[in-house]
């Protein structure tokens, strides 16, 4: 097409198909500039604007990390297919193929690590303070291994762009990803079973948890490597996540803050049971009434436990709002339960045993007994 048209003679000089092939190429990579012109616009301007509009924080963010690679990607496009109509080129074809090629993956990798970057630094601001998913400390290292990752690929597919053999390459990355692996294996292992502990919601920062070797205390931070707990004592207690994650834990604080608040006791054989009862329910409903810190969506319960040896076994069990009301409810429990009984002329009995002789003859020599009742023909003795 371009030889069939005519030649231009300006002076002494011929302007041939050489010319027109220059006009070409010029054409091609001006309208690619009018086209990187209009995608600039339309992200820079519009699409901003609607996110803005639309209180779309992810969005703006991802427009204003991409449209500037797009823009330099399109440019490079038109930077190609301008070489292409020039035959005087064709003798470089293979180096200028393989630049665009060079210079594509680049700018490619550095959209996707942007994409990628901007994502997770949403996420982890915006979203994972509020969700029981990825935790915001581990977001950083995430992020850092994510971009390293891009970047990493796009040098192989370089090495490969440029006819470099990657397979060499390739098999000591993956010795030395092997040695690598085994000399951070725990710290591999933290990071992973981090990642478990926050990914799979079981602990958050503030909650309350006892591990089964007795340690207990508040969640303060839950890192990439390490969990922090604050003891009752006010002391911080670092442990490593794999520790963490291979213990059995009770979370005080999951699946909701209410906790149950049981009180157990015993009464004399001689007690009205039923009078036991209705002074036990009357005692807990006074402290939920009474104490802020009580669950008054939960009504008390009452049951009795078993015969024991110096009294018959009962439990209250009522419910607070958190760990630390549990104690309160607890201790006002007791004391008024105490106090009642007392009142009521409710005995709780010491232990007591009681011994009683063949025929009601006590022995004429006995060792000394002390706090114990010898009961001879229904009669007490000491």
């Amino acid at each position: 097409m371009i030889e069939s048209l005519p030649d231009i003679t300006v002076g002494s000089v011929t302007l041939g198909a050489e010319f027109w092939e220059a006009i070409f190429g010029l054409g091609t990579f001006l309208l690619f500039v009018v086209i990187s012109w209009v995608a600039h616009f339309l992200l820079n301007r519009v699409a901003r604007n609607l996110t803005r509009k639309w209180k779309n924080q992810l969005g703006e963010w991802l427009v204003q990390a991409v449209f500037r690679p797009l823009v330099a990607l399109i440019l490079l496009q038109g930077v190609l297919a301008a070489t292409v109509p020039i035959s005087a080129l064709d003798s470089w074809e293979d180096p200028i193929r393989k630049g665009w090629g060079v210079l594509f993956i680049l700018l490619v990798s550095v959209i996707a690590s942007r994409v990628v970057g901007e994502f997770l630094t949403w996420y982890g601001r915006y979203r994972a303070p509020r969700s029981s998913g990825l935790g915001k400390n581990l977001v950083s290292p995430l992020r850092r291994f994510s971009v390293l990752g891009i970047y990493l690929l796009a040098a192989l597919l370089i090495l490969d762009q440029l006819n470099i053999s990657i397979s060499p390459l390739i098999a000591g990355l993956g010795i030395g990803g092997i040695a690598v692996a085994l000399a951070l294996q725990p710290t591999l292992s933290n990071f992973f079973a981090g990642t478990y502990l926050v990914g799979d919601a079981v602990i958050q920062p503030g909650d309350f948890i006892e591990l089964e070797n007795g340690l207990r205390g508040y969640v303060v931070d839950v890192g990439w490597r390490s969990t922090r707990l604050r003891t009752p004592f006010n002391n911080l207690v670092i442990i490593p996540n794999s520790r963490l994650a291979d213990s059995i834990l009770t979370n005080y604080y999951g699946p909701s803050m209410e906790i149950g608040v049981l009180v157990e006791a015993g009464v004399s054989y001689s007690s009205d049971l039923e009078h036991v009862e209705r002074i036990a329910m009357e005692v807990a409903q006074e402290v939920i009434d009474a104490i802020p810190e009580a669950d008054k969506n939960n009504a008390p319960w009452f049951g009795f436990e078993k015969f024991g040896d110096s009294n018959i076994d009962f439990w209250v069990w009522v419910q607070a709002t958190s760990r630390l009301s549990s104690f309160r409810m607890k201790t006002e429990l007791m004391k008024l339960l105490h106090s009642r009984f007392k009142q009521e002329g409710i005995e709780i009995n010491y232990p007591v045993r009681h011994i009683i002789f063949p025929n009601g003859e006590m022995p004429a020599t006995m060792p000394p007994i002390v706090a114990t009742t010898l009961e001879v023909d229904g009669e007490s003795a000491s």
